[in-house]
């Protein structure tokens, strides 16, 4: 990729909503809501504290991660739609 996020911001690309729901039940793409789920692309160095050091941030590329529904700014890199975020807009990592 050839997008870099400055500071303690991160590349999120949103992982596919299920397309069925657990009855087995098929949602249509127009009842779909965007996904609020996604995996780091790449992450920012950090943020600057009181003092001027760098504090690295919580999360690393390849983290599953969980955010808020408006959350982050959409843009297209290398063709490819992807989110920019502050990593306070991460709710939480999802673990295995």
């Amino acid at each position: 990729m050839s997008f870099r996020p400055l500071h303690d911001r991160v590349v999120v690309r949103r992982l596919d909503s299920e397309e069925k729901t657990k009855g087995g039940i098929i949602i249509p793409d127009t009842a779909k809501e965007k996904p609020s789920e996604g995996v780091i692309v790449a992450v920012g160095p950090g943020a600057r504290d009181d003092s001027g050091k760098v504090v690295a941030l919580d999360v690393k590329a390849g983290d599953r991660v969980l955010f808020g529904k408006w959350s982050g700014t959409e843009v297209k890199v290398d063709g490819e739609d992807l989110l920019i975020m502050k990593e306070s807009d991460i709710m939480g990592i999802v673990e295995a």
